[in-house]
């Protein structure tokens, strides 16, 4: 059984964009968080999985000095979510990591997106890079604006 489009929309507008999904329990539905905060994009050397935390197979700073999640507010500004079929969120800023100026250098094949700023925190989304991200000295990882499409179906 798979969610529908109407359920998968509800589901990305109130886990990215801390909108509310009207008539689900009482009258005033699932409401948003009276304090947002934000979601942590996460890049990964591998496949971190379905039971996966938020730093399995992340890129570390051992290997990248200058490598920290970057948050993104839930919040309309944030992100999109589309109800399109399947429903999708994507990234309404670019998402930009700070320039690698020292460690060993790392390829990215994934992303993540969890709960936390670092640490076993919570994996709630992932999924495959289109193109592997090669991180070297002088290299600045960055998602683009709408590059970073999440789907639920």
């Amino acid at each position: 059984m798979s969610a529908t489009n109407e359920a998968g929309f509800q589901l990305l507008q109130l886990i990215f964009e801390n909108g509310a999904w009207a008539g689900v329990g009482d009258a005033g539905g699932l409401l948003p968080s009276a304090t947002a905060g934000s979601l942590y994009v996460s890049l990964h050397s591998s496949d971190p999985g379905e039971t996966g935390t938020q730093d399995t197979n992340e890129i570390t700073t051992g290997e990248y000095a200058e490598y920290a999640r970057i948050a993104v507010a839930r919040s309309a500004a944030g992100w999109t979510a589309a109800s399109a079929d399947p429903a999708t969120v994507t990234n309404d800023a670019a998402i930009t990591w700070t320039v690698m100026g020292s460690g060993s250098g790392r390829t990215a094949t994934h992303f993540g997106i969890g709960v936390g700023s670092s640490g076993a925190t919570a994996l709630l989304f992932s999924g495959q890079l289109d193109a592997n991200l090669v991180i070297g000295v002088g290299v600045t990882p960055e998602f683009a604006i709408g590059a970073l499409v999440v789907t639920a179906d």
